[in-house]
Parts: C-alpha cells; structure tokens; sequence
C-alpha cells in the first residue's frame, strides 16, 4: 500500500521577540503570572510588512533543503491558516509563487490551532489515492495582527510563526511498522464556536476582528477531546500509548500539555515541548514543534511520534506517524 512519509521538516520564526517582562509594562500581567498559567516566557511577532506567506514560504524553503529537493519535485501545496495576506487568494498560492512555482495544485485549509493536521491528513488522502506525489504541508500564522493587545488574558497566548513538512509517497506494506502516517483522525463541534472565536469577518462585520476565548472552558475540552482522539488515532493503527515514543502536541499551554499527557499515561520526558519559546503560534506550532525534536536529534528513525492539535471551532485530530 502507499504511505505518506515525511522526508524534510523546516520552520520559521520572525526576528522580533516580545517577552513576558515587556508585555507586562503593556498591560496588567507579570512573568510570574503569564508562566505560572501558561509556561510560556517569549514570543515572535512578524515585522511590519511580514507576512504569513513570507513565513510560510521560509519555512517551506528549509524543508525542502531538508529533503534534498525543490520546487518543481513537488506537486500539491496545503496551507493551514487562520491569517492568510488576504481574504483571496489563498495563502498557498501566494507561496506557491515566491518559491517559483509555476505547476501543481496549491490551496489553504482552515481550521485554526487544528489546521496543520488537517491539511496533514487531507494531503496523505491525495498522495495515497495517487493523485500527487510529493506535497508541502505548512502551517503559517500572523496571530499577532488579530489580537486585542489591551486583553491581557488573549494577548499573552499567542505569537507568530511558521513550520513545513515535505511528505512523499513510498510503498509500505500495510502495517504498523511501516514508515510514514500510520493513522489519522479529525473532528469538529460547532456548538463551541462561542468560546473560541473572531469578531469579525469579511462576510459579516466587514473587517478581520480581534480573538475572543474563554480560557477555562477551552481548557478543559482541550484536555478531554485531545486524549480521546489520540487514543482513537493510535487503535485505528493497531498501536498503544506504550508504542509512542514522542508526542508532539499543539503548543497552546503547558498545562493542557500536562493533563493530556496525564490522562494517556505517558511522561511529560516523552512530549515535545516549545510553548515557552514561542506561545501558541496555531496551525504553526505542531510543525515547529516537530522541526525542532528533528533538529536536535530527538526523534530517530522508527520512532512512533503522535501528532495532536484543537483549535476554534471547536477542530481537533491526531495523526500517529512512524518517522
């Protein structure tokens, strides 16, 4: 059967740095408090004139150094993201062009802190029915152009960022031990839409509005619907939590990070944390995190790695990836 394997990660981060002390002389907050709630110490915030697509783009470019190839190897572009450079077209298409691509298929999906295993899963199905070949997988955000800098409990969370993967069609022989995305599943509720969410849009308010969240009801759907699924992802692969070697998380708060761990059995050593680095950078941060323990030597070969993100919506889903 074919599997999608991932063959080259990269990502992106914007050269400005906001930490906790200078957001606190911006609004009522301190270190202590923003680290106690959230562990998170740092963000990046985009350059004026920056763009998800610039961040999408640079991230793209490093995965694909990683792989060994270039553009024209590849052949379907998906971006995740909530911030694209403008309403249309999509940011994939924009990418598409500053990488000096003139074929293939490129288009954006949307679902927010989930985007990035969304377009994940949506690009195995195009590679494993045989329509295309090699994909980039990005997940680019610009958060800090939709946040209301004067709400401390919002603008705390979030940063800017960008994270790739190059994923190749291989022959695997339909087990688990195969190398590549084993198994992924996704869900959604829009009865939550409330609690996460923002107030505005080019078909209602006519602007970009600014994040809204209710932080302790996001908290602990966050927990519950994260565990479920990924233990749903790892039986629909035939595995365990005792097979998981790595689990790299949507970075949206160490403590969601804690719990889920928590509730699957599994020790925080196994989970890939980078929250404190760069807050939650939404659809970014699952590839970001994922860059980041395949840099530093983290994961090796045959390790199972289970990959899992909510976000608005509410979306959530995990995908269980042999590397």
């Amino acid at each position: 059967m074919i599997r999608s394997r991932i063959i080259g990660t990269g990502s992106y981060l914007p050269q400005t740095i906001l930490t906790n002390a200078e957001l606190a002389a911006r609004v009522d907050t301190s270190d202590d408090w923003i680290v106690e709630r959230t562990g998170i110490a740092k963000r990046h915030i985009a350059a004026a004139g920056e763009f998800t697509s610039d961040l999408g783009t640079a991230a793209a470019t490093a995965a694909l150094a990683a792989a060994g190839l270039t553009p024209q190897d590849i052949d379907l572009i998906i971006v995740a993201t909530a911030t694209p450079d403008q309403t249309f077209p999509a940011c994939a298409t924009v990418i598409q062009h500053k990488l000096g691509m003139v074929h293939g298929v490129a288009f954006d999906v949307a679902a927010v802190c989930s985007g990035f295993l969304y377009a994940l899963s949506v690009a195995d199905a195009m590679l494993v029915s045989g329509a295309h070949r090699t994909a980039l997988v990005i997940g680019a955000e610009t958060f800090s152009r939709i946040l209301d800098w004067e709400d401390r409990a919002t603008c705390v969370l979030f940063g800017d960022g960008a994270g790739a993967v190059v994923l190749r069609a291989e022959t695997g022989a339909g087990l688990a031990s195969d190398h590549g995305i084993l198994a992924s599943r996704l869900h959604s509720d829009g009865r939550y839409n409330d609690l996460l969410y923002v107030d505005g849009g080019p078909g209602s308010t006519g602007t970009t509005g600014k994040l809204r969240m209710k932080g302790k009801e996001v908290f602990r759907h966050a927990v519950t619907n994260l565990a479920s699924v990924m233990t749903e992802t790892l039986a629909a692969a035939g595995l365990s939590a005792a097979d998981v070697a790595w689990v790299v998380p949507h970075q949206a708060n160490l403590r969601i990070l804690e719990g889920t761990a928590k509730k699957l059995g599994l020790s925080m050593d196994q989970v890939v944390v980078t929250v404190d680095q760069h807050a939650n950078t939404s659809a970014a941060s699952v590839p970001l995190a994922l860059d980041t323990a395949v840099r530093d030597g983290r994961v090796k070969p045959g390790d199972l790695l289970l990959l899992e993100a909510m976000g608005g919506g509410f979306t959530w889903g995990a995908s269980a990836v042999r590397w």
